[in-house]
């Protein structure tokens, strides 16, 4: 028990696949603008790292040392594919607005990283506690990012077509800035000094 929640906890904070290992910084910079694209795209990472370790984890013993990445590639490969294709039937909305960054997932380090370094040692149960604790490790940086953006940008939060609230100043006058690239990397460098200010180091 003290191991899974080692595992899960390990992600969230500590090994925060963004704001520690800088891995993942690609969507976090390009679809942070809005909580509907963080949301959709933390679900869609999720699924793919949890599939992923699973199915490494149960398969680890029979996939041969020397082409252990071009499976693990093909399994994430696959997943994609199937993510893509739901978010295109069922939400294309959100599936126009993630855009490319959804096939990108592929050749995301984070859920290969945790493919190889993790999933291909070690049983199910720990593969998919590690899988949970990055996915809302990542689901917490892009939540942060994009409150931030949206919020200084617009003047308003709203989720999936539900108004949140406004702050009247803001949404006379909105910081554009912060929907901009700059603006995406001004707030992740003010994210990663909080976490260095706060002593959260690396660990594995």
């Amino acid at each position: 028990m003290r191991s899974l929640k080692k595992n899960f906890s390990r992600g969230i904070v500590r090994a925060n696949p963004i704001f520690i290992l800088l891995l993942g910084l690609c969507p976090a910079l390009a679809v942070s603008t809005s909580l509907d694209n963080a949301v959709g795209m933390t679900g869609a990472f999720t699924f793919v790292l949890l599939a992923a370790n699973i199915i490494v984890s149960l398969l680890r013993e029979q996939i041969p040392d020397r082409v252990r990445i071009p499976v693990f590639i093909v399994i994430i490969a696959t997943l994609v594919t199937i993510v893509d294709l739901m978010l295109q039937g069922f939400v294309p909305v959100l599936s126009e607005s993630l855009g490319m960054f959804i096939p990108l997932i592929v050749v995301n380090c984070i859920i290969l990283a945790r493919a190889e370094a993790f999933a291909s040692k070690n049983g199910m149960i720990d593969s998919i506690a590690d899988a949970v604790g990055i996915g809302v490790g990542f689901g917490l940086a892009m939540l942060s990012i994009s409150l931030v953006r949206q919020l200084f940008g617009t003047g308003s939060l709203d989720l999936f077509g539900r108004h949140l609230f406004t702050i009247p100043p803001l949404a006379d006058n909105p910081v554009v800035f912060f929907l901009l690239p700059m603006g995406a990397f001004f707030v992740v460098g003010i994210l990663l000094a909080l976490f260095r200010w706060m002593g959260v180091s690396r660990s594995e």
